[in-house]
């Protein structure tokens, strides 16, 4: 008989948190897991899911115009906000019955309570104490907003979700992917979209050529991007809000959406008491295995602030019960992640940048294709497709990929199968082309770029 209630206790029932319990339990372990909010996590509730089906809702606009080319004649559409949000938040309800049967169904213990440590052993939830030989922590994180006056007016990715009705004028704030996205997803409904960015570029950490890209194209499809840009304060009006930015200008705004980062979400968890170091901003720190600084506590997921994506947390899950139940331990490999960006157009990426890679490796090889996708042909659309690779001069092997275009996710989920099995240009070469695919150009691409001048 343990002197535990569980063998595992999983604070935060998120892809990661629910996968690991899952996986713990079917190696026999006793699992409880507890959510304070909803179970799915941000990707299921407040993330990568209910923002890709909005993304879907923002393409039909572009999709009738460009039907006409194609011979379609349309009657003028309308779109309606309430019905978009209402069947948003039906598949929401959804998949969260799902995550919930799952849990049931492997025999995992969902409590619906907030759960804190009291120490390394125990944590209180509801006011009850339970034990626990093993505990995991999978919270997540949460939008950060800057200390900028009047930002109690603007709003965050969790609010962008459930707004009453469309705003017509829109300020994004930020230049990493959640505001990209949002700024499509916007413009794409018919609202004004101003975006501000305070660096030189969006997208910090991708490839530059990609970044300059797709900077172009969203300009192209009517959305103010402003690089160098930020806000000095925020006031409520009668007509809306007023954003004056540091320049002393100002825009008109029917809504404020801050996208400027994300904080693990570890505050008031108990997780000093217990022992456990946080690093820099509140993310827990763990070592390869996700082991924190207390041995029988683990971290995993976006709380650890690693790479903060949600099938790496789900692989960090998996990595995590097979190492402590299934004793077959194995560590995450953080290198060599495929991810898009569901921008319009979206990119997708794997591996190095040519930056990361002429630090890395020295002398490298650059291919790149930059042509009119075939669909737009007909539909006249002023819409191109990029697509990059970084070649390793010495061995030839692909250190990255990279494409902004249609399809650009669905295309690099494949590549990265041959980027992470260290493919060859050579190989790629070899590789038959589907045609006529934009795919194709990744296996068709023969001269390299010229060397930058020094």
């Amino acid at each position: 008989m343990s002197d535990f209630d569980f063998d595992l206790f999983v604070i935060g029932a998120g892809s990661g948190g629910v996968r690991a319990s899952r996986m713990a339990s079917s190696y026999g372990a006793k699992v409880a897991i507890a959510e304070e909010s909803r179970v799915g996590g941000t990707c299921v509730i407040r993330g990568c899911v209910p923002k890709k089906l909005l993304v879907y809702a923002s393409h039909f606009h572009e999709d009738f115009a460009d039907a006409a080319g194609y011979g379609w004649s349309l009657s003028e559409a309308h779109f309606d906000w309430k019905t978009l949000i209402a069947n948003k938040d039906r598949e929401i309800d959804r998949l969260n019955g799902i995550y919930k049967k799952l849990l049931a169904g492997s025999n995992v213990e969902l409590i619906e309570e907030r759960a804190e440590l009291i120490d390394r052993h125990t944590v209180s939830v509801g006011g009850k104490k339970i034990t626990a030989k093993n505990i995991l922590i999978a919270v997540g994180g949460w939008p950060q907003k800057p200390d900028v006056p009047g930002i109690e007016h603007a709003i965050t990715s969790n609010e962008a979700f459930h707004l009453p009705e469309l705003p017509h004028r829109v300020v994004v704030v930020g230049g990493g992917y959640i505001a990209v996205e949002f700024a499509g997803i916007f413009n794409g409904l018919g609202a004004k979209v101003t975006q501000l960015y305070r660096g030189e570029q969006i997208l910090r950490g991708f490839d530059d050529d990609l970044r300059h890209f797709l900077a172009d194209e969203l300009r192209k499809k009517g959305i103010d991007l402003r690089v160098n840009s930020d806000v000095a304060s925020i006031e409520k009006t009668s007509a809306g809000y007023r954003v004056t930015l540091e320049d002393g200008s100002a825009i008109e705004a029917d809504c404020v959406l801050y996208a400027t980062g994300r904080r693990p979400k570890t505050d008031g968890l108990g997780l000093e008491a217990a022992g456990v170091e946080l690093g820099r901003d509140g993310a827990i720190k763990v070592d390869a295995y996700s082991k924190t600084s207390v041995d029988n506590i683990y971290a995993i997921g976006d709380c650890t602030n690693r790479v903060n994506l949600t099938p790496v947390a789900i692989k960090e899950g998996m990595a995590y019960a097979d190492t402590v139940f299934g004793k077959k331990p194995w560590p995450m490999d953080h290198t060599t992640i495929a991810s898009a960006v569901f921008s319009q157009p979206p990119l997708g990426t794997v591996g190095l940048t040519e930056a990361e890679a002429r630090r890395q490796y020295g002398a490298v090889d650059i291919y790149k294709a930059n042509f009119k996708p075939l669909k737009h042909t007909l539909s006249g659309r002023d819409e191109r497709t990029l697509m990059k690779l970084v070649v390793d001069r010495a061995s030839q092997i692909v250190l990255g990929a990279h494409m902004v275009g249609l399809d650009a996710a669905e295309i690099i989920q494949a590549i990265a199968i041959a980027v992470k099995m260290r493919a060859t240009k050579a190989q790629f070469d070899q590789t038959v082309a589907v045609h006529p695919t934009a795919a194709e150009e990744f296996v068709t691409m023969r001269v390299p770029e010229p060397d930058p001048a020094a």
